[in-house]
């Protein structure tokens, strides 16, 4: 059974091709900014705005945040649940 919290984030996130992309891409495997928008086919100057969204929704996290380049990203266990919803 998934909580009501997971299913409103779940609607947030499929009302946006890229942040569902995004979700799907990150389930796979950690990853940089660069290699997410290319993975998901879209210029790296919009993925950081998609990255922070999927942050304040407690989607996905900053492994190294004290980094200025190269910032590894991967989901949270609320992400890793709405992946396997949009699965």
């Amino acid at each position: 059974m998934v909580d009501d919290d997971v299913l409103k984030v779940y609607g947030y996130i499929l009302s946006s091709s890229y942040r569902s992309k995004s979700v799907k891409s990150l389930s796979k495997s950690d990853k940089i900014p660069t290699e997410l928008a290319h993975d998901i086919g879209i210029r790296s100057n919009h993925i950081s705005k998609v990255l922070h969204e999927l942050k304040d929704c407690g989607v996905a996290e900053c492994i190294n945040e004290e980094k200025r380049k190269n910032r590894i990203y991967k989901l949270t266990p609320k992400g890793e649940s709405i992946a396997k919803l949009i699965e």
